[in-house]
């Protein structure tokens, strides 16, 4: 029986903005633990993990509220080492927070990668509508990002980020013309869901949502 939950970030932890809304739908006999890629970094070695140019980027949190922009190559080999020094447990569910693709990343015990989660609600909540908005924190993530539509669908990108609190009001309306809006990114907010919403007039679906909803079934 599962009763304990590992939540790891690409960034630094605690997640204060993110961690206890999932929490909160969680049993209150769960056992919590926060683990971030990023954790005991200071700024120089932060800034080593800058994407390189042309190479694709994420964007985290850092434990004082600011935003990062890190190396997708890098960072997935720092999953990598973090998840390899988890013990295995059986009563254990290990989340990674993060819904940029990591191909191949592994860890002991239930696995849930909020990248899968995210595209496959995805799918299956739009599978009948024809255009879906996609919102990303960096315009520069828009180009071969890996998440794909069907055949007869189309695909209207804008970006905000989460972290800067920008362009909410700006992207619901680039958006406004999409049938559904995703916001494809664990730190986007509900406050910032909301923004989206009045300002495209459409339905918004929320990565975070998505996630906690598959957590609190296993839990």
């Amino acid at each position: 029986m599962l009763s304990a939950v590992t939540f790891v970030t690409i960034g630094q932890t605690p997640r204060t903005d993110l961690v206890p809304e999932l929490v909160a739908s969680l049993p209150a006999s769960t056992r919590v633990r926060e683990l971030g890629a990023l954790d005991g970094l200071g700024p120089e070695s932060v800034a080593a993990l800058a994407p390189e140019d042309g190479e694709a980027r994420l964007v985290t949190r850092m434990a004082d509220g600011s935003q990062a922009v890190v190396s997708h190559r890098r960072m997935q080999a720092r999953l990598q080492e973090l998840l390899d020094r988890l013990e295995q447990d059986g009563d254990t569910v290990t989340v990674l927070l993060c819904t940029g693709a990591f191909p191949g990343l592994k860890a002991p015990g239930l696995f849930l990668d909020a990248q899968h989660l995210v595209d496959h609600g995805v799918a299956g909540l739009c599978a009948e509508l024809r255009r879906i908005g996609l919102l990303l924190p960096l315009a520069e993530q828009a180009d071969g990002f890996h998440w794909r539509p069907a055949p007869d669908q189309e695909v209207r990108v804008s970006h905000a980020s989460p972290y800067q609190a920008d362009r909410f009001t700006d992207a619901g309306n680039e958006l406004s013309d999409c049938d559904v809006v995703v916001m494809h990114c664990m730190g986007y907010t509900e406050e910032q869901r909301r923004r989206v919403a009045d300002a495209s007039g459409r339905p918004v679906l929320l990565a975070r949502r998505l996630v906690a909803s598959a957590v609190a079934q296993l839990l």
